[in-house]
């Protein structure tokens, strides 16, 4: 994988032509329902290869199981396909493939294991029997580490594969450098081979149209010719590609549909390049949200999960971490350096500096820090403040109550309006187990006070 600023196209930059907003949209519309048709009448199934070690990322972990953007590396796939509505879906796991299951485990999603890793074609080999048992006349094979890949890019190659009635159809793509990828070799337009840059003569690594390992077959061509794959190569493995070169052999034909947008068949192969793509998903999702009304105003210091959801009017400034399935309300100010996880804010909340808050339930109205400390389940209600050095564990904060300094909350319940004196601590635990503290309305505790738990302070 490399940076996509080669020939990386975005869908909305491309040319239209001359026409009206509104006939424009409603030939978009009827393409895609005449491509959503031609879909349901194939009866295509998936196959996704996710079964590698990843080598080069040198670690003990499935590449599958890696984290990007707050999400797993092969989710990002897995949510691609699953918009095809395929009739099924495999995957195809190996290193660690308990592990792999268990992550991805859902309805519609079947698993099979490759004992032993020895490449592509060998995967689909793997996958032999449940390919024979399936009703699809087309089978998709799709990688498991192209977090960009699109499934609006899917429906179109099983449409070019429809439409050319071919044996196989490849997604390609064309970009400036093409070092490292297999060429695609045409004779007339048709596919007559993918050759491997190892392999390749001068003339062939000129080519810049580029191999994405992503195909679609014809299920019964698949299966007649799958067994003439051989290891008897550079690679000492059975190449699903090699597929290629058999169905010229046997005068079978060959396609291939060009991906305008080179960032969706970006693989993810060691660990610089999943940075890469980081920062790629980062800056996606930071635009969706501006786009959506939200101020952020340093894209590129901020960092915001996948499947975080924040409402309008709400600026995130330089630093903020959101992350996992936090969801922040409207019209709020996130300061520079805080860090909220899993938890849900409400509106009009204002995060102070350089706060942490992790799987927690924050209320509209609420003021938070600087360096307040937030975790295992608080909730804090409309109006309530919580400052300065103070940590809040697995407690409630009645609406308009108020610890402003060098507090700890823990295994705490506080009734509306109480206030919180400077260097107030919870002694929550007894050497043996936590033991709670009741705050009822309207209480005032003062400065330097230890509540041993269990206690209860009255209205």
């Amino acid at each position: 994988m490399r940076p996509p600023g080669v020939n990386a196209v975005r869908p909305y930059q491309r040319s239209v032509g001359l026409q009206t907003p509104t006939s424009g949209l409603l030939r978009t519309f009827e393409a895609s329902e005449r491509m959503e048709a031609r879909m349901a009448e194939a009866k295509f199934s998936v196959l996704i290869l996710a079964a590698g070690k990843a080598t080069r990322f040198k670690s003990d972990h499935s590449k599958m199981l890696h984290r990007l953007a707050g999400r797993p590396l092969g989710e990002y796939v897995l949510r691609a396909v699953a918009a095809l509505k395929p009739r099924e879906t495999w995957m195809v796991i190996g290193h660690e493939a308990a592990e792999v299951q268990k992550a991805f485990e859902r309805p519609g999603l079947a698993f099979i294991e490759q004992k032993e890793q020895m490449g592509t074609g060998h995967a689909v080999m793997a996958a032999r029997d449940r390919l024979e048992q399936s009703g699809s006349s087309l089978i998709l094979v799709v990688v498991g580490d192209a977090p960009l890949l699109d499934s609006g890019t899917l429906r179109e190659l099983v449409a070019a594969h429809q439409k050319a009635r071919a044996a196989a159809t490849a997604l390609t793509t064309k970009v400036e450098d093409p070092t490292g990828y297999g060429r695609i070799v045409r004779k007339g337009g048709r596919v007559t081979g993918i050759v491997e840059e190892k392999v390749a003569t001068p003339a062939e690594r000129r080519i810049r149209e580029i191999n994405s390992g992503i195909l679609c077959f014809d299920r019964k061509k698949l299966l007649a010719h799958l067994n003439r794959l051989s290891n008897a190569n550079a690679q000492k493995e059975f190449l699903l590609t090699d597929l290629i070169q058999i169905f010229n052999r046997h005068r079978e034909k060959v396609a291939a549909t060009v991906a305008a947008d080179s960032r969706q068949v970006l693989g993810v192969n060691d660990r610089w390049e999943l940075a890469a793509m980081e920062k790629i998903l980062r800056l996606r999702k930071a635009e969706a949200l501006a786009k959506s009304g939200v101020t952020i105003v340093n894209p590129e210091a901020t960092y915001i999960d996948d499947a975080v959801v924040v409402g309008p009017d709400t600026v995130v400034e330089p630093g903020v971490s959101l992350l996992g399935e936090t969801r922040v309300g409207r019209a709020s100010t996130l300061r520079p350096y805080s860090t909220i996880t899993d938890s849900v804010l409400g509106d009009r909340v204002t995060v102070r500096p350089c706060c942490v808050v992790s799987g927690c339930e924050v209320a509209s109205d609420v003021i938070l820090g600087p360096f307040a400390h937030l975790r295992d389940g608080a909730v804090i209600e409309e109006n309530a403040r919580i400052g300065n050095f103070v940590e809040v564990k697995k407690s409630r904060v009645g609406r308009g109550s108020k610890a402003w300094h060098l507090t700890y909350l823990g295994d705490a319940t506080l009734g509306a309006n109480v206030n919180i004196g400077a260097g107030t601590i919870t002694c929550n635990y007894d050497g043996e187990k936590k033991n709670p503290t009741t705050i009822e309305e309207g209480s005032f505790i003062g400065s330097g006070t230890m509540l041993v738990a269990p206690v209860r302070v009255g209205r």
